[in-house]
C-alpha cells in the first residue's frame, strides 16, 4: 500500500515538474516572439535611408584601421583568392541598418557543438542562415587535441562561425554596395582618400572654437541640426565661413548667434577628441599648418 502511495506521489511530482518546464519553455518562446515582432515593427516604422546607409559605409571605409583588415587573401590552386573579411562584413551590417545578425549555439553534445550563423533583413524579411557542427578538438603537430575548457570551446565555435556569418551578411547586403566598400578600402590603403567626414567636421569645430571663439552649439544653431548630421556640403560651407572670418570679410555676428552658445550641443567634437586622441591631433595645435598655399583653409590634419 505504501509502495503504491509513494509511486502515485512520484508520478504527481514528475507531472508537475514537466508542466513547470513546459510553461517556462512556452514563456521563453513567447518572449522571443514578441521581441521579433517589436524589431520588425520598428524596422517598418523607421525604414533605412539607402543613400545615408551607403554614405556611412563609404565613410567608414576611409578609416585606415578598417581598411587594413577589410580584405582576406589566401593561395588556392596556384592563384590568390581574395574577398571582404568578417570585419568589413560587420561594418556593412552595422551601417546598412535594420539588420539582425549573429551566431547562436543551438546544442552542445559530447565532443561537438551545433551552431547557427544568420543575417536577417527586418525590412524585407530576407534571411540567410547556416547551421554547422563544430568539433571540440583541433589538430596540433599531427595530433588531435581535445578541447575541454568552456572558454576554448566558445572561442572555437565563434571562430568557425565568423566565416559563416560573413557569408550570411554578404548574402543580404546588395553586391554593388559591397563592391563600392572594397574599392573605397583599396583607395584608403593607397593613400588616395581624405579622412572620414566625422574627423574633418570635428577638426573644423575645434578650429572655429580656437580661432574665432565660435562654439559647436552656435554652429548647430546656424545650420539648424546637430553636427552629427552634417554632410559634405555642410563641411564645405564651414570652410567658406571660416575663410570669410579669417580674411576679415565678415564678422562672427554676421553668421552666428552668440546666445546659442549656452544651448546643449551634440558633443561631436568633445566625444571625437576623447575616442580618437591617440589617432587624430587636436585641431588647435596645428591650425596654422591647416592654411594652404591658396589661402584657403583645410581642416584636415
Amino acid at each position: 500500500m505504501n509502495d503504491l502511495s509513494n509511486q502515485f506521489q512520484y508520478q504527481q511530482a514528475s507531472t508537475s515538474q514537466g508542466l513547470g518546464q513546459g510553461v517556462l519553455a512556452q514563456a521563453s518562446a513567447s518572449r522571443e516572439m514578441e521581441e521579433v515582432k517589436g524589431a520588425i515593427f520598428l524596422a517598418k516604422q523607421f525604414p533605412r535611408n539607402t543613400f545615408q546607409s551607403e554614405q556611412r559605409i563609404i565613410d567608414n571605409c576611409k578609416r585606415p584601421a578598417l581598411a587594413n583588415v577589410a580584405m582576406y587573401q589566401y593561395p588556392r590552386g596556384g592563384t590568390k583568392v581574395t574577398g571582404p573579411s568578417i570585419r568589413l562584413a560587420e561594418v556593412l551590417a552595422q551601417n546598412w541598418g535594420n539588420l539582425s545578425f549573429g551566431i547562436k549555439e543551438l546544442e552542445q553534445r559530447e565532443g561537438e557543438s551545433v551552431a547557427m550563423a544568420y543575417a536577417w533583413d527586418l525590412e524585407t524579411n530576407v534571411r540567410q542562415e547556416k547551421v554547422f557542427t563544430v568539433k571540440h578538438s583541433f589538430k596540433a603537430k599531427g595530433h588531435l587535441k581535445k578541447l575541454e575548457d568552456p572558454r576554448d570551446i566558445y572561442e572555437r565555435v565563434a571562430s568557425d562561425g565568423s566565416r559563416r556569418l560573413r557569408a550570411c551578411i554578404l548574402g543580404i547586403i546588395p553586391g554593388d554596395i559591397v563592391d563600392k566598400a572594397i574599392e573605397e578600402c583599396e583607395r584608403t590603403l593607397a593613400g588616395q582618400n581624405s579622412k572620414p567626414l566625422k574627423e574633418r567636421i570635428a577638426s573644423a569645430l575645434g578650429a572655429f572654437k580656437e580661432q574665432h571663439r565660435v562654439t559647436q552649439p552656435m554652429i548647430e544653431e546656424r545650420f539648424g541640426y546637430n553636427a552629427e548630421a552634417f554632410t559634405e556640403r555642410d563641411y564645405l560651407d564651414l570652410i567658406k565661413i571660416f575663410n570669410s572670418l579669417r580674411d576679415g570679410m565678415s564678422k562672427v555676428e554676421d553668421w552666428f548667434d552668440k546666445s546659442a552658445s549656452k544651448k546643449e550641443s551634440s558633443g561631436l567634437a568633445e566625444a571625437f577628441t576623447e575616442t580618437k586622441k591617440d589617432e587624430v591631433p587636436k585641431p588647435e595645435t596645428n591650425v596654422e599648418e591647416a592654411i594652404t598655399d591658396d589661402n584657403e583653409i583645410s581642416f584636415e590634419q
